[in-house]
């Protein structure tokens, strides 16, 4: 088996990890990437499901030992990467990887495995709509938002380096979209 991995990237608030999650229901093929992080749960998040929560301290150890694939600070003190041991659970599985990783990680990722991995970039409508977006999830401060938003400009720039741009203004419409997309890099 071909080790083959999908590459959602967006902004915070795009709607990626909805349409992840979504297409993981119906591509049952599909092994979700359980990215680390050193941050703390948020809600409902759970460790080992959602993210694993290493903290800080830790997570600069596992740089240290060179045991993710792909890691980036997103934030100040803030860092989300790959560990080598999912892409391993996941292959060693006879699945294909999904990864729901931040633009940087999944530019990182598409150059690293290049043909074997189809990078899907989820667009929101507007920078209107993406603030509207984060604004009503009501899990961040307006700060925080103002500072997501002000990256999302930034990484909007960097969409034409994905294989294919998704803009997410109908969510029905953009899953089906990346759901065929997906469909057909599986079966070549």
């Amino acid at each position: 088996m071909e080790e083959k991995s999908i590459i959602i990237s967006a902004p915070s608030g795009a709607g990626k990890t909805t349409i992840v999650q979504a297409i993981l229901k119906r591509i049952p093929q599909l092994a979700f990437s359980i990215s680390a992080c050193s941050r703390a749960p948020r809600g409902k998040e759970i460790h080992g499901v959602d993210y694993y929560f290493l903290g800080k301290e830790l997570f600069q150890q596992r740089i240290e030992e060179e045991a993710l694939i792909e890691w980036e600070e997103v934030y100040p003190g803030m860092y989300y990467g790959t560990l080598k041991s999912e892409l391993k659970r996941i292959w060693g599985e006879g699945k294909t990887v999904i990864f729901d990783v931040d633009v940087e990680g999944g530019l990182k990722l598409k150059k690293m495995m290049g043909k074997k991995a189809l990078s899907i970039f989820i667009q929101p409508p507007s920078m209107e709509e993406l603030e509207r977006r984060l604004v009503s999830r009501n899990t961040d401060s307006i700060d925080k938002i103002k500072t997501r938003l002000a990256k999302a400009e930034q990484e909007m720039e960097r969409a034409k380096g994905f294989d294919v741009v998704v803009i997410n203004d109908k969510l029905d419409a953009a899953i089906e979209t990346v759901y065929s997309t997906i469909q057909k890099f599986i079966a070549s």
